[in-house]
């Protein structure tokens, strides 16, 4: 636009006084461009709204991480969860599982997944860095991948409290003699990070 007026005013070193009808061309000129470009940018910031809102919608790979797409939970919560999933990272490769005593039980679920367990750590302690039971389910290629952590209690000691706040699920009545609680730390599960299943899973 400056240059546009420039060009108006000063043509080969020779100052021009437009006419009145100058001014009144200029000035539309002026006021339907600034139309354009604030109608532009404003096009332009809906767009990547949108394309954020998108974004936040669902994980796009397994490689993003899950907690960051659940909302509502306390930040402590939150921060006991990512507790949860940094302590099993090392278990996205089953074979370190298996080393450290997980094993197969033979528990494979619909919308759940199949549970590998270490008997060896199952006692009255809830500790949030150390699940008793971890769950995965096969990609389409028959890769075991962790999709979630499960905490086990025996049933002869009181409901354990858990992660902070009302938001966890312990399940007594699973047929096990087990107090159990999900984590959906590695698989995002659109009905709540600890509920008992997740609609997303189909065992494979």
């Amino acid at each position: 636009m400056k240059k546009l007026l420039n060009g108006v005013h000063r043509r080969n070193g020779i100052s021009i006084v437009p006419s009145h009808g100058s001014y009144r061309t200029i000035i539309a000129t002026s006021l339907i461009l600034s139309c354009l470009i604030v109608s532009s940018c404003q096009k332009e910031a809906a767009t990547n709204k949108n394309d954020e809102v998108q974004a936040t919608a669902a994980p796009k790979s397994s490689e993003a991480n899950t907690l960051n797409f659940y909302n509502g939970l306390d930040a402590l919560t939150m921060w006991q969860l990512q507790q949860a999933r940094a302590a099993t990272a090392k278990y996205r490769n089953i074979d370190n599982a298996i080393k450290d005593g997980y094993a197969d039980i033979e528990v494979d679920v619909q919308h759940m997944g199949h549970h590998y367990m270490n008997t060896a750590i199952v006692d009255s302690v809830f500790d949030i860095r150390q699940p008793e039971i971890l769950v995965y389910n096969k990609d389409e290629n028959g890769k075991q991948q962790l999709v979630a952590v499960e905490y086990a209690v025996p049933l002869t000691y009181p409901q354990p409290e858990g992660f902070t706040g009302t938001s966890d699920v312990w399940n007594g009545t699973s047929g096990f003699p087990l107090w159990l609680l999900h984590a959906w730390v590695w698989a995002y599960n659109p009905d709540g990070v600890f509920n008992w299943t997740n609609p997303t899973v189909e065992l494979h």
